[in-house]
């Protein structure tokens, strides 16, 4: 773990950016994780995996791709949410989250998003917490949602953003999929 991590870890930081081509990425947002979760998270509340996108959009298929490969995983104790064959979006979100409520009172939301920045911040992944703020890139009023974030950074948002997401290269969206869910099952899997 390189010293920068370990400061950030120790400051007991609210936010993480890490680039998806950096060899310790996994590594990285395994320990963001784990330090996040220590922060609030507590035994006996239920973890929901809340994966926010559609399949209809390329560059917004980042959530309901990692839902898919989450639910194959069969993580302990973690319940996913959106998938590729049922994708949590625009048109069902609140209702999705008022599920959640209902089906587990004292739950712990850690929400997964697509989101557009600038060319600089493209293959970043955002790590904090708080809530995600789905569809505001291209203008959505949806509600925010989770107690943590991670935001995958797919491509350069300000100009025709719905234009942009449907275009964006499958590509970054698979690269930054597997980053992301590597991280999580370490972060779920391993001891801190």
């Amino acid at each position: 773990m390189s010293l920068e991590l370990t400061q950030q870890l120790q400051s007991k930081d609210t936010f993480f950016r890490i680039f998806y081509q950096d060899h310790l990425a996994p590594q990285k947002i395994k320990y963001a994780l784990q330090s996040l979760l220590s922060q609030q998270y507590q035994q006996g509340q239920q973890l929901v995996i809340l994966c926010i996108g559609t399949d209809r959009s390329t560059g917004d298929a980042l959530g309901p791709f990692i839902g898919t490969q989450l639910q194959r995983l069969f993580l302990p104790d973690a319940v996913v949410y959106g998938t590729l064959e049922e994708p949590v979006h625009a048109l069902n979100l609140e209702d999705t989250i008022a599920s959640i409520h209902n089906n587990y009172v004292n739950n712990y939301i850690i929400a997964i998003d697509a989101c557009l920045g600038q060319l600089e911040s493209v293959g970043m992944i955002d790590i904090g917490l708080g809530p995600v703020k789905p569809g505001a890139g291209v203008s959505k009023k949806l509600p925010a949602v989770g107690d943590i974030y991670i935001n995958g950074i797919v491509n350069v948002g300000g100009f025709l953003e719905y234009h942009v997401l449907q275009n964006t290269r499958l590509n970054i969206v698979i690269k930054l999929a597997e980053i992301i869910i590597r991280g999580l099952c370490l972060a779920l899997t391993e001891p801190t």
